[in-house]
């Protein structure tokens, strides 16, 4: 009888650290979360290194102030399996932008999107460019991590 006790006390405490270690460990999660900055980098990142490339068309380059904010956005369009997809992507990240705003509406450029999800597009990212005559050379190069979103820098 003691020694089944014994195994009782030994099983309830060894649950209960198995319990406080995952909310521990789960609470951790919380406190490490990504800024929605750093989320958008990873996402671009990833679609560069996974993404499939197809051709798309610029339509349109929207030139935003919110809030003391610049935001830079090229819209364009692009067709996967003959469904035409519409997306735009802020480049509000990238320093010296507006190198980028020569490109014209109509032109062609290459877009990157996730096979499983096609609606997942970027038509650049710090490793990679599909926009014509970038002068990067296809190497976009965003600010340093400590920098403040959406400041742009002049080259």
């Amino acid at each position: 009888m003691n020694s089944k006790l014994r195994l009782t006390v030994v099983l309830v405490g060894a649950g209960g650290a198995a319990a406080l270690a995952a909310w521990a460990c789960s609470r951790l999660r919380r406190w490490r979360r990504k800024d929605p900055q750093e989320l958008e980098r990873l996402r671009r990142l990833e679609l560069s290194r996974r993404g499939r490339i197809t051709i798309g068309t610029i339509v349109d380059r929207i030139e935003q102030a919110q809030g003391g904010r610049a935001s830079r956005l090229v819209v364009y369009k692009y067709e996967v399996a003959g469904v035409t997809y519409e997306a735009a992507q802020d480049f509000s990240w990238l320093e010296g932008a507006g190198s980028l705003f020569r490109c014209q509406a109509g032109q062609t450029a290459s877009v990157k999107y996730e096979p499983r999800r096609p609606t997942n597009s970027i038509i650049a990212c710090e490793e990679w460019s599909g926009l014509p005559d970038s002068e990067a050379g296809g190497n976009l190069k965003a600010p340093p991590m400590g920098t403040p979103d959406g400041a742009l820098r002049k080259p």
